[in-house]
């Protein structure tokens, strides 16, 4: 399963530079001046989780392999990009492919960085793109909505739920509020609603890029930025791109020891990682045995076979039942043998919700 974050925001506020740290690459050209990023540079992170470490040593693996996310370095936006200005089409188009939206805002001064308002304001440069993503939906449903409504007067079941949802989502907008506030009724509006890609609908990551020796606690400017985010339900973290780029060429053992001097327990890709796991409502079970320890990615609330579904389609499709050890009591127990031989490896069928942090083997036969 593959998920993707489109980092967005303004020009000069940090985009680039916080990709560049966060996949810990060099892929995206940072430069001071609009548009340096003219296509969307991808890179895959591997998501940071201790207790993978802790699987791997009990289990002998000789390898470890994290889950991963994708983050989207997506080239600035400028007020009218709805209507093709600057690399509106360009951008409004890569964000509807990406699952969810970090969102970054500059919440730092510097007089050597051009700002493209020539003002530090984050709300404002939020209002920004939040506008165009709003306005780009709302001429999409103005058209699509009426067209809809039309045909649902000829009974037509498709029209009907069409209409009822996406005409839901298009009051929303024209109230000024992103369509992620639609309530769908049943599946069929949430399959519709979710094939619409409406560019409001995702769920957005606030990241204030703040200075260096402002990284631990924030300031002014990031808790207008947090008091905001609460205020839409939304979530706000803060990173300092320039230290996140400091710490891309350290040793491991060197980088625990700067982060604690500048007062941090973790680095921001952690932060990041986390909330944007959050944001899209991810879990994370195990496979573990001498070869390897992995994780892997599912979405909260499936079952069983969806998650065998994660390592191969067959299986999902031949799934039979799944061998799970909860994470405490593989830790606990010395692994697999030691939950065994303490009735603690239980034997799940296709109706099992999996939990964050099983340890899993799948019996299937195709």
């Amino acid at each position: 399963m593959g998920f993707r974050c489109g980092i967005v925001g303004l020009p000069n506020v940090g985009k680039s530079t916080l990709f560049n740290a966060l996949t810990e690459t060099q892929a995206a050209q940072a430069a001071n001046y609009p548009f340096c990023t003219i296509e969307p540079n991808v890179g895959q992170v591997g998501v940071p989780d201790a207790r993978l470490d802790e699987i791997a040593k009990i289990a002998g693996s000789a390898k470890i392999i994290p889950t991963q996310l994708a983050f989207v370095d997506i080239a600035g936006l400028v007020k009218g990009a709805s209507k093709g200005e600057g690399l509106g089409n360009q951008f409004l188009g890569n964000i509807r492919e990406v699952d969810a939206i970090v969102h970054v805002l500059r919440c730092f001064e510097d007089d050597d960085i051009q700002h493209v308002a020539n003002k530090v304001d984050p709300l404002a440069d939020a209002e920004v793109v939040e506008t165009e993503l709003l306005m780009a939906d709302l001429e999409s449903l103005e058209k699509r909505v009426p067209a809809a409504a039309k045909r649902a007067t000829t009974g037509d079941k498709e029209s009907k739920i069409i209409a009822s949802v996406l005409g839901q989502a298009l009051e929303l907008l024209r109230e000024g509020k992103p369509a992620r506030l639609t309530e769908p009724q049943d599946d069929e509006e949430a399959r519709v609603f979710a094939q619409a890609q409406l560019l409001t609908a995702k769920p957005v990551l606030y990241v204030c890029n703040v200075a260096e020796e402002d990284a631990a606690d924030g300031n002014e400017l990031s808790a207008r930025v947090f008091a905001k985010a609460e205020a839409e339900g939304a979530q706000a973290v803060v990173v300092s791109a320039a230290i996140e780029s400091e710490i891309v060429a350290m040793e491991p053992e060197d980088r625990k020891v700067f982060l604690a001097e500048m007062g941090l327990e973790e680095s921001g890709l952690a932060r990041v990682i986390r909330a944007g796991y959050e944001l899209l409502g991810l879990k994370t079970f195990f496979t573990a045995g001498p070869k390897e320890a992995r994780a892997w990615t599912f979405p909260d609330g499936a079952k069983a076979p969806q998650a065998a579904g994660e390592i191969h389609t067959d299986f999902e499709r031949g799934f039979i039942r799944a061998e799970t050890i909860a994470y405490d009591d593989y830790i606990a127990l010395g692994g697999e043998s030691g939950a065994r031989e303490a009735g603690k490896l239980r034997q799940e069928g296709k109706e099992y919700v999996v939990k964050d942090g099983d340890i899993m083997m799948f019996k299937f036969n195709v």
